[in-house]
């Protein structure tokens, strides 16, 4: 018996020990998805693959209750949760630029400030584009979502929501261009 599997169902009996083993024995796993997350400045995010992970226990924890089933529900759902730490990450490295009290304003003028990436407001716009996926097509949003976020290969997701390869690639393509048409909008 798969072990994550066995310490996924031991959690909603209330097993404070379960959650912790699993946390330990998804470890390395969780590191790989975030590193791959992360992975060449984390698209302008401050975060560090063990923060990550770390905080997406933090969370697992205060959240109470681990919405998961089995092994690829649980890696289904770090996605998500390593998204929201992302997202707040981003949000808060924003709100400090626009102004904490110990900031101090500079204006930059047109020709640097278009030079510089997108980085956090383009993950903002993602995001919001995906709340509006997940409204119109969930299951397009939950491969975007894994793969956007969570890092995950054409042949972890497909694994992971029980779904072709193939089928993966075309709910990627088609979900790429309602993004799209959500971000213009």
């Amino acid at each position: 018996m798969d072990t994550l599997s066995e310490l996924i169902r031991r959690i909603p009996a209330g097993d404070a020990q379960a959650r912790d083993a699993l946390f330990s024995a998804a470890y390395g796993e969780l590191r790989k998805l975030a590193r791959s997350r992360l992975r060449d400045g984390g698209r302008d995010v401050l975060l560090q693959t063990s923060a990550l992970v770390h905080e997406t226990y933090l969370r697992f924890v205060r959240g109470g209750e681990l919405r998961a089933e089995d092994r690829r529900a649980y890696f289904a759902y770090a996605s998500q949760v390593m998204r929201s730490v992302i997202i707040d990450a981003v949000r808060e490295r924003q709100a400090l630029h626009r102004g904490g009290p110990d900031l101090a304003q500079i204006t930059l003028d047109t020709q640097v400030r278009a030079a510089l990436p997108l980085g956090g407001e383009q993950i903002l716009q993602v995001h919001e584009a995906l709340d509006d996926l997940a409204r119109a097509e969930p299951r397009l949003a939950q491969v975007v979502e894994m793969r956007y976020f969570g890092g995950y290969s054409d042949a972890e997701i497909a694994e992971a929501l029980d779904l072709t390869t193939r089928t993966v690639r075309r709910d990627w393509s088609k979900a790429r261009m309602l993004l799209l048409a959500f971000m213009q909008a």
